[in-house]
C-alpha cells in the first residue's frame, strides 16, 4: 500500500510539471583560459593585480571612476566607486584569495543587469625568475551567442594588452 501511495504521488507530481525545457531552463555555460609569463615574484605580481587597478583596467561604467580596486580577501570585492559620496558598483565578490597564488572572483563584472555569472580565477605559479599567470573564466546563465568570444577577447585585453605592459614598465 505504501508503494502505491508513492507511485500515485509521483504520477501527480510529474503530470503537474511540464517535461519540456524552455530555453531559460537549459543549462548554458562556457569557459576559456588565458596564460602569460611575467618576470618577477608571484607575490609582487599579485599585489599589482589587486588593490588599486585603475592604472591598467580600462573598462568602467563611469568615465573617470573615483576609485577602482579589488579588495583581495574572501568576501571582498571588485569595486568601482563613482564619486566621493560612495556611489558605485560591485562588479564581483572575491571568493578566494591567497597572496601570490590565487585570486577568485564571482559576478557579472561588466555585464551587470543580466542573469550571467562569471567565475574568474587567477592562478599564479613560480617559474624560475618569472611567474606564470593562468586566468580561468567560467560563465553560466543568460548570454547571447557571441558573448563568450567577446568576453574572452576582453579578458585577453586586460591581461595581455593592459596588465602585462603595466607590470613590465613597473619593474624597469
Amino acid at each position: 500500500m505504501k508503494y502505491i501511495y508513492i507511485l500515485i504521488s509521483l504520477f501527480v507530481f510529474l503530470s503537474c510539471h511540464p517535461s519540456k525545457q524552455t530555453s531559460s531552463e537549459q543549462a548554458t555555460f562556457f569557459q576559456f583560459e588565458i596564460e602569460t609569463k611575467l618576470k618577477g615574484e608571484p607575490e609582487l605580481i599579485y599585489d599589482k593585480l589587486t588593490g588599486d587597478i585603475s592604472p591598467w583596467w580600462d573598462h568602467t561604467f563611469s568615465e573617470k571612476p573615483y576609485q577602482l580596486y579589488i579588495e583581495a580577501k574572501p568576501g571582498g570585492g571588485f569595486f568601482e566607486i563613482f564619486d566621493e559620496s560612495g556611489d558605485g558598483v560591485r562588479h564581483a565578490v572575491v571568493t578566494g584569495a591567497q597572496r601570490g597564488k590565487l585570486l577568485r572572483m564571482e559576478g557579472p563584472l561588466g555585464l551587470a543587469g543580466h542573469a550571467l555569472n562569471l567565475v574568474c580565477t587567477y592562478n599564479l605559479s613560480s617559474a624560475e625568475d618569472s611567474t606564470i599567470i593562468k586566468l580561468e573564466v567560467h560563465g553560466s546563465g543568460e548570454y547571447q551567442d557571441e558573448w563568450p568570444e567577446v568576453i574572452e577577447k576582453v579578458w585577453s585585453h586586460f591581461l595581455i594588452e593592459q596588465f602585462k605592459p603595466y607590470w613590465e614598465e613597473s619593474i624597469k
